[in-house]
């Protein structure tokens, strides 16, 4: 986890430096990072209803009613700190629109995510393990403690999310191409992650094998 500072040509942004190299101030430590984040994550991807928020099935809550949310837990958190975290986000997780919050990914709580784009990618990855990839190959690709299958569209990218829980992943690669022709929707969130409802074993074209 990295300290959240400030460049006032190029905005938040999380490390020591810039992109353009300038060390900016900084707006939150990485250890408040790292807490607010997971508790942002949380309520967006798992309990709104928890702390009072309506979720529509798009997976948007008002920002200002998260906010109070955020506040009653720290009171460090204002709106400036929460844009910083929201904004500095490498990986893409939140958007921030029209007073409006959500997750973009990783959601358990039933949402449907309709006014995201279509991917148009014919390729897409999935990381597993052998031993998980068996089973995979002969009942498909499902969600597990999530709405949507998360998707790589790398090989790389697909590879860093299976070292996460394996030394010898496996890819499956996926024909992204026919299983939207067969009314698969497949929901483009960032440059790295497609979901979908589930993929059937018939749209895993084969195995990739790598060896720590």
């Amino acid at each position: 986890m990295e300290d959240v500072r400030l460049c006032p040509e190029h905005g938040f942004y999380r490390g020591e430096r810039c992109d353009c190299g300038y060390e900016g101030e900084v707006i939150i430590k990485k250890e408040r990072v790292e807490r607010l984040g997971k508790f942002i994550s949380g309520v967006l991807r798992h309990f709104p209803e928890k702390f009072g928020l309506e979720m529509d099935e798009n997976g948007w809550v008002d920002f200002e009613k998260l906010l109070r949310v955020v506040a009653r837990k720290y009171r460090w958190a204002n709106k400036w700190v929460v844009k910083a975290l929201i904004y500095s986000d490498k990986k893409g997780r939140y958007e921030l629109k029209n007073n409006r919050i959500r997750a973009r990914y990783g959601h358990s709580v039933k949402v449907e995510l309709n006014d995201m784009p279509d991917a148009e990618e014919d390729l897409l990855y999935y990381g597993t393990s052998e031993e998980e990839s068996i089973r995979l190959l002969e009942l498909g690709i499902k969600p597990v403690n999530q709405t949507f299958v998360h998707l790589s569209t790398t090989l790389q990218k697909s590879e860093e999310v299976a070292r996460l829980r394996t030394d010898d992943p496996i890819i499956l690669e996926v024909d992204a191409k026919k299983a939207r022709e067969a009314g698969i929707r497949m929901i483009k969130v960032n440059e790295h992650i497609v979901l979908a409802k589930e993929i059937p074993p018939e749209f895993i074209i084969r195995e990739i094998r790598f060896y720590s």
